[in-house]
């Protein structure tokens, strides 16, 4: 093959033959480097491929620019041996004020640092006992050593044997606390635990109970001391909906049928309202003004702020439809009550434990009740009639709280309206408000009103330390760690009774009283 002709001297050239070049240079810039007592080694043969020509040239620019090389290898490549290389000292460490002699041991290990301290103080430390530590590594915290028992980095003073047997013992304290919060919060969740399955055993046993027994025999073991017992303790949930029926009845004779009927006429006032045009709300002389704002907006309105927390009744919830529905089909069936802020609560409790047709034939017949009536029509003077019965008794089981309530002229409607208009259901916990329905729907209306006072119980304490204005804002909402428990032992040691007269003689009298009023101010006894 022809010869190559003789390339220019550039930094191409250089760039690309810039490894074998920096082999040469450093063979001729670092001869200390070479080994004692021995030759250099010789230059590495060019790699097959590469022409003898080209190898060639490639030394000769190689011997050629040595000092061109050299200059960068010395300040770009240089190459460090560390088998080669010379030892240094460790540079001083270093204080606030100068400087400090260089450490030559290692860092020292504590069992060290533990004997010199006793040589030098005499005193023993005494490690703690095995059988203090923990023996279930379930409970071991998850915390590290590295913040206190780590010895400081080369450039700080090291730790004095004092300060490192007080950081092993701040140590030792922190685990010793945790242990202790672990253990307790482990026996707080088995507690929690245990009470759970003893209570899901009770149900469990109660249900079976209730199905084949107390069911099929309704009427004649309902009134019974042991029926009456199961029956305080809770229902057990598969069972409520049934038990609450059966107890609610069905004075009004309510059939799925009927209410069917009056959904498709709640839908239909629903279409009408949400046109454009108002001809036929003008037009519709048979619908009350009361049922003309509750079936739109207002049922609306309500049902958003139904149990938030649950998220199943706002819309696009599995139950805002159905709650919608039981809540405008009662708005026809009872157009002179129309709807009232509070009922959306009952109706969602019973959508909760019942069919969409029996929770409204149950809502129906349960705000027919004289109570629930009373205060759904807003009838101010049956209403002021179970403030007063309620005073009585307030005044017989709890006097200290009732001569507080009374200094303030903190009156009964403040707090007692929202418990009665949703049967505690937004006051309490769900499940504990549950519980009450139960026993109301054993005992009636009374249950309501003691109820009210087994919590004015419960919390008696913390009442008679409040004004005004933080008794307001406390019973309109009561704390979340209520338990079933505290608030049923409050309520039970409650006795509605009043100079040997029981809450339906105390209400009835009461009746009587404005009665004999009412007649002593009318015109006919005063001609």
């Amino acid at each position: 093959p022809a010869a190559l002709p003789p390339a220019p001297l550039g930094f191409t050239d250089v760039s690309l033959n810039s490894r074998n070049t920096y082999e040469v240079s450093r063979r001729r810039s670092a001869p200390e480097h070479l080994p004692h007592g021995g030759t250099a080694p010789a230059e590495p043969a060019p790699p097959p491929q590469e022409p003898a020509e080209r190898a060639r040239h490639r030394v000769g620019i190689a011997g050629a620019g040595s000092s061109f090389a050299e200059f960068f290898t010395r300040n770009f490549f240089t190459k460090r041996t560390k088998e080669l290389k010379p030892a240094v000292q460790s540079a001083p460490g270093w204080k606030l004020f100068g400087k400090v002699p260089p450490r030559e041991n290692l860092p020292k290990d504590s069992k060290i640092i533990q004997q010199e301290y006793e040589a030098r103080t005499g005193r023993m430390y005494k490690p703690p006992p095995s059988s203090a530590r923990r023996k279930n590594i379930e409970f071991e915290p998850l915390s590290t050593t590295a913040l206190i028992l780590e010895d400081r980095p080369a450039n700080l003073p090291a730790k004095s044997v004092e300060e490192a047997l007080r950081h092993r013992q701040e140590y030792d304290e922190m685990v010793a606390e945790a242990k202790k919060r672990e253990i307790k919060e482990a026996h707080k969740r088995k507690k929690i635990m245990r009470e759970r399955f003893k209570q899901e055993e009770n149900i469990a046993s109660a249900m079976v109970i209730w199905v084949n027994e107390i069911l099929p025999n309704w009427e004649g073991m309902r009134a019974t001391r042991r029926v009456r017992e199961l029956w305080w303790q809770g229902l057990p949930p598969s069972v409520r909906g049934k038990v609450w029926s059966l107890a609610v009845g069905n004075e009004l004779n309510i059939t799925p049928e009927l209410y069917e009927i009056f959904l498709s006429r709640a839908k239909e006032r629903w279409k009408s309202f949400s046109e454009t045009s108002s001809e036929n709300d003008t037009e519709d002389a048979g619908a009350s003004v009361a049922d003309r704002e509750a079936s739109l907006e207002l049922i609306k309105l309500d049902i958003s702020r139904t149990f938030p927390s649950l998220y199943i009744f706002q819309k696009g919830g599995p139950y805002h439809d159905l709650l919608h529905s039981v809540l405008g089909a009662y708005t026809c069936y009872r157009p002179d009550v129309g709807y009232v802020q509070g009922m959306s609560f009952i109706a969602a409790v019973l959508i909760l434990n019942l069919e969409e047709a029996d929770a409204f034939i149950a809502f129906a017949n349960l705000l027919n009740k004289p109570c629930q009536l009373a205060f759904f029509r807003v009838d101010h003077s049956m209403m002021l009639k179970y403030f007063a019965a309620f005073e009585v008794f307030f005044e017989e089981n709890l006097p200290k709280l009732f001569l507080h309530f009374k200094s303030y002229s903190l009156t009964p409607d403040i707090y007692l309206i929202d418990w009665i208009f949703t049967l505690y259901s937004k006051s309490l916990p769900l499940d504990l408000a549950c519980r009450v329905w139960d026993v109301f729907c054993r005992d009636g209306e009374e249950f309501l009103f003691r109820t009210g006072l087994g919590i004015l119980r419960l919390y008696e304490d913390i009442l008679l330390q409040m004004d005004f204005i933080h008794i307001a804002q406390f019973l309109t909402k009561l704390p979340e760690d209520i338990t079933s428990e505290k608030l049923f032992s409050c309520i039970a040691a409650i006795q509605m009774q009043n100079s040997n007269k029981k809450w339906a003689q105390v209400f009835a009298s009461l009746m009587k009283d404005n009665k004999e009023g009412d007649k002593n101010h009318s015109p006919a006894s005063k001609s």
